[in-house]
């Protein structure tokens, strides 16, 4: 199928029921473990290797009363409603919290990124995420003093926290299906869309024509998440956000703007090494910032000016390409 959009796109679809099933079905306590091996039984056509888990984030839940018993798993809905019924009488609303209370939730989460390769280009992977999820009560509603519905369902300074005098009957973490799409089929829709090359295509066309694409899968290092979102228009647009493998801190460019030869040579190496692949030090340059700028400048300068051509030819190209014509991921 290779990037063929509407045949990747039903693929997904189809392969996405068993992958919904297969995560309703095995428990957290299993761990990652557990989960591939389920993933592995649902469609063992493509088995996916686990890359990244990302975490620190929440989305609304619902509404649960004094006793933890769910009123709605939409509380945004919920209290539109609710206000609407009262002819949007905001204080009435506010008065009748305070007699009966209400409390929200929230989904809790991290997630958990996984690939599998499709083919030989860098975007030939199929991209899997699946969310941890728990649903915790974050706070009674009219907490806070809110004046407006925005602050009712989500008030500033109120951190997401477990209160373990109210349980909620489904508060157990599990694993929620989020998306899985074909980067390449995916990134290819979305090009379809513009007149223009996105950036995020000259990325890839670069890893394939560096040292990094001749030793190194893209899907094993960098990660792309898609995210739609509605433009002043009302017109769905897409999001790439490339992501980073890599376990911990990155490595610490030690130099300071204006060294050059065996010392930025040395200094490149090293962090290839730790990174893990030939020519990672240029990609961290325009996805990380871990490296920073002034180094490619050097880098075309000791070549071309200095005579110390450290870096194979085909990188050498990239790095004053992108001189020439910068780009932003």
């Amino acid at each position: 199928m290779k990037n063929d959009v509407p045949a990747w796109q039903e693929y997904c679809k189809t392969l996405a029921s068993g992958l919904q099933t297969a995560c309703r079905q095995v428990p957290i306590s299993g761990g990652v473990g557990a989960l591939l091996r389920q993933l592995e039984a649902a469609q063992p056509e493509w088995p996916f290797q686990y890359r990244l888990e990302r975490g620190g984030w929440y989305r609304l839940g619902g509404v649960v009363d004094a006793a933890g018993e769910p009123l709605s798993d939409n509380l945004e809905a919920w209290a539109e409603g609710a206000l609407d019924a009262r002819d949007g009488d905001f204080i009435a609303l506010m008065d009748e919290l305070a007699a009966t209370p209400r409390y929200a939730t929230r989904l809790v989460g991290r997630t958990h990124y996984l690939a599998a390769r499709t083919g030989d280009a860098p975007a030939d992977f199929l991209q899997l995420e699946i969310e941890q999820l728990q649903e915790i009560v974050s706070h009674r509603l009219g907490e806070g003093e809110p004046n407006s519905v925005s602050e009712l369902i989500d008030p500033p300074g109120i951190p997401s926290r477990p209160r373990p005098a109210l349980r909620i009957s489904n508060d157990e973490p599990r694993y929620h299906f989020r998306c899985l799409a074909h980067v390449g089929a995916t990134l290819a829709r979305m090009a379809a869309r513009l007149p223009e090359t996105l950036p995020i295509q000259r990325l890839l066309e670069d890893w394939q024509n560096s040292s990094a694409g001749v030793t190194a899968e893209f899907s094993r290092h960098w990660l792309i998440a898609f995210r739609e979102y509605l433009d002043h228009y009302r017109q769905t647009q897409y999001r790439a956000q490339v992501i980073a493998v890599f376990p911990g801190k990155f490595p610490d460019f030690m130099l300071e703007s204006g060294a050059n030869g065996l010392k930025l040579h040395t200094a490149l190496q090293t962090f290839d090494r730790q990174i893990g692949y030939p020519f990672s030090w240029f990609f961290h340059l325009l996805l990380t910032r871990a490296v920073p700028h002034w180094v490619a400048q050097t880098v075309v300068e000791d070549a071309l000016d200095n005579g110390f051509a450290y870096l194979p030819q085909r990188d050498l190209e990239i790095v004053r390409s992108w001189l020439h014509r910068p780009y932003v991921v």
